[in-house]
């Protein structure tokens, strides 16, 4: 039975514990906070940024380690922190096991509306962007896998619906944008993919279907019977960026990986009622 260590079992990690648990993998779960409970596997508090706290965990051989924790909407400072010290500190920690990193498609910077593959460059502009390079680099140089996630969403978690009900969405710029995504389970599934494959190297964790910004949002007015929104400036003030561009996700396909919800409108077609639900974490 291989031995999975969720490091962040937050809305990612918890879906991508309990679907390893579900392929009998023996799942072990990392919070930095009080343990979770009524899960089928065991859940243990460390902090991944304190490297003493994670060699005195004394855990048994691990195959894979799947870096998913969080910054918490932190800066530069706390990225720093959980992604980049986090990382050197399992890879230290754990050298055995297959360290996996969920890293960011904001690390691609194009504005020009371009196909990007894992090949392309990726130069971020912003240091955040360039904190989460720091720590691909640390994962890539330990033999790991990097994984590049668009924008989660999910139940009960969907900016581009909780903008659009609450009339705080904006076309910004004329809606030209491309903006990419991926479902939380769609999600779920591909870290899934690649800790059973043995995979290593970068890949892409996206949708089938990178949709402009006001295709977006004059589909869901369309869908559900309510007033395009506004126009308005483009949001500079991103903390990753203001990036257009749409993201190939062919060489996870390659691997025999296909997404539940190739689109953002499948999946509001399918289970908005879901996606529309008040947070619950």
């Amino acid at each position: 039975m291989p031995r999975v260590l969720i490091a962040g079992c937050g809305y990612l990690g918890l879906a991508t514990a309990r679907l390893l648990a579900a392929k009998s993998w023996e799942v072990i779960g990392l919070t930095r906070s009080a343990p979770l409970e009524g899960e089928s596997f065991r859940v243990i508090s460390a902090d991944i940024a304190d490297a003493t706290a994670l060699e005195a965990l004394a855990l048994p051989k691990l195959d894979v380690v799947i870096h998913c924790a969080s910054s918490g909407r932190g800066g530069a400072e706390e990225y720093r922190r959980v992604y980049l010290d986090g990382a050197r500190n399992l890879a230290r920690a754990f050298t055995s096991a297959r360290l996996i990193f969920t890293s960011s498609t904001s690390v691609y910077a194009q504005n020009d509306g371009a196909l990007v593959t894992e090949d392309s460059p990726a130069d971020p502009q912003r240091d955040t962007g360039r904190v989460l390079r720091e720590a691909e680099q640390v994962v890539i140089a330990s033999g790991g896998c990097v994984a590049r996630l668009a924008g989660i969403y999910g139940p009960a978690r969907s900016v581009l619906l909780r903008k659009f009900f609450a009339g705080e969405a904006v076309i910004e710029g004329g809606g030209s944008r491309f903006v990419n995504q991926i479902h939380r389970d769609d999600a779920a599934s591909a870290l899934a993919l690649l800790a059973t494959h043995g995979a290593a190297g970068i890949f892409n964790v996206c949708d089938d279907t990178p949709l402009t910004q006001r295709e977006i949002y004059a589909w869901l007015a369309q869908h559900f019977g309510r007033p395009l929104p506004p126009t308005g400036p483009v949001d500079v003030n991103r903390k990753r960026g203001v990036t257009n561009k749409r993201v190939s996700n062919a060489k996870l396909h390659a691997l025999g990986w296909s997404p539940r919800y190739p689109s953002f409108r499948d999946a509001v077609e399918r289970d908005g009622e879901a996606l529309c639900a008040p947070t619950a974490r």
